[in-house]
C-alpha cells in the first residue's frame, strides 16, 4: 500500500489520450484518481468534477488521471458520453490498484466483495506521494484536490 511520503511504484500508465506516464518520475505532478466503474452516478459525477477543473489543473501544471478497472473500449465510451477532459488508464490485471492499495474486501447487505476503493493521490515531479485521501466522497473532492496540488506541486 502506498501513503503520502512514499515513493509511488515504477509503473507507466498508458492513457486514453495517447499519453504514457511513469508514475515513479513523472516529469510533471500527476492527480491519480481510482474509481469503482464507468457510467456510474458517483463515479460520472468525480469524472464530471474534475474536467470541470481540468484547465485549472492544466494552468497549475497538474495532470489528472482517472484509474479503474474498466477495459479502455469501456472508457473510450465513458469519455465520448459525458465529454471528459481528463484521461482514463484501465487497470484491467488490477497491477496499479493493487500497488496502491485501491483494490480492497468490501461489504454490501451483508456480502463481501473485492472492489476499488474511491482514492486520490498526488504525485509530484520527482514520483513522491505528496498527498492521499481514501474513501473520498465526491462533492467538492476535486476542488479540495486541485487546492492541495497548488499548494504542494506549484508549476
Amino acid at each position: 500500500m502506498i501513503n503520502q511520503g512514499d515513493q509511488a511504484p515504477a509503473i507507466t500508465v498508458q492513457a486514453s489520450d495517447g499519453s504514457a506516464v511513469n508514475l515513479a518520475a513523472p516529469a510533471q505532478p500527476v492527480v491519480l484518481y481510482f474509481y469503482p466503474k464507468d457510467d456510474t452516478s458517483g463515479c460520472t459525477r468525480e469524472a464530471q468534477d474534475f474536467t470541470a477543473l481540468a484547465a485549472e489543473y492544466r494552468q497549475a501544471g497538474v495532470k489528472v488521471i482517472g484509474v479503474s478497472r474498466d477495459p479502455m473500449n469501456k472508457h473510450d465510451k465513458f469519455i465520448a458520453k459525458y465529454d471528459l477532459a481528463v484521461p482514463l488508464v484501465s487497470d484491467e490485471d488490477g497491477r496499479i490498484s493493487e500497488a496502491f492499495g485501491t483494490w480492497v474486501q468490501k461489504s454490501m447487505y451483508g456480502r463481501k466483495y473485492m472492489g476499488m476503493e474511491r482514492s486520490t493521490f498526488l504525485i509530484g515531479a520527482d514520483g513522491k506521494v505528496l498527498r492521499e485521501w481514501r474513501k473520498v466522497k465526491v462533492p467538492g473532492h476535486a476542488q479540495e484536490v486541485l487546492t492541495a496540488a497548488r499548494v504542494s506541486a506549484p508549476a
